[in-house]
């Protein structure tokens, strides 16, 4: 299944969404610049990834890394992709729903949601895999907050998917509930088995955690 659009209509151009993607975008540009399995590239994820391990020996006061670089580097990882479709599916869900959040929250405050779900999101995989030392890195959780965003501020939504059956497509209209709920089980259980629960929940539980403040927003 593949999502087209949304029927929720917005009022605003959302400048920072395209700006958002756009930063992903020319990140990944400068990836495919260092060449595809060079070792410049692997360089580039492991300084500015996400990893576990690194957090562990900055608090133990390690000289390898420092604490403050070490936390920066949750930041940097939201805008780093591992692959082409990685990217590109990212980029497209943030594409369909981040304009209605951002429509919503204002373009001061839309940033800043969508940089904190990424930070405890990562927080979350890091508290999880506390001694990997492979780096994280993608806008995942950061876009998984902004879906779960998206099932709080517009829970009647619906969403325009194509589905397709080998060699047969249709365009179908479904509930946002039911698409994210089966698209995202059979994304997790194909790529990460049983630690699917820490990595891609962990995005939309941010969203319901700071639920309340939508009324006051």
């Amino acid at each position: 299944m593949i999502p087209i659009r949304d029927d929720q209509p917005c009022t605003t151009t959302p400048w920072v969404n395209y700006f958002i993607i756009a930063a992903n975008v020319t990140v990944f540009g400068y990836q495919l610049s260092l060449g595809l399995h060079s070792r410049e590239l692997y360089e580039f994820y492991a300084r500015f990834g996400a990893v576990p391990h690194n957090f562990e020996l900055a608090f133990a006061g390690s000289g390898q890394v420092t604490l403050i670089g070490t936390f920066l580097t949750i930041l940097t990882s939201i805008f780093v992709h591992g692959s082409v479709l990685h990217l590109l599916g990212n980029v497209w869900v943030l594409w369909i729903f981040g304009d209605n959040i951002e429509d919503h929250l204002g373009h001061v405050i839309y940033p800043i949601f969508y940089l904190v779900c990424g930070v405890l999101a990562s927080m979350t995989h890091i508290y999880a895999n506390p001694s990997s030392q492979i780096p994280s890195i993608g806008a995942s959780g950061a876009i998984a907050g902004v879906m779960g965003a998206f099932l709080l501020r517009y829970p009647q939504a619906r969403v325009q998917l194509l589905v397709m059956f080998s060699y047969l497509a249709n365009v179908v209209w479904m509930s946002a509930w039911w698409c994210w709920r089966s698209g995202s089980e059979r994304r997790c259980s194909a790529r990460f088995g049983s630690n699917c629960y820490s990595i891609t929940a962990s995005g939309p539980q941010v969203a319901s955690h700071i639920g309340p403040m939508w009324e006051a927003l």
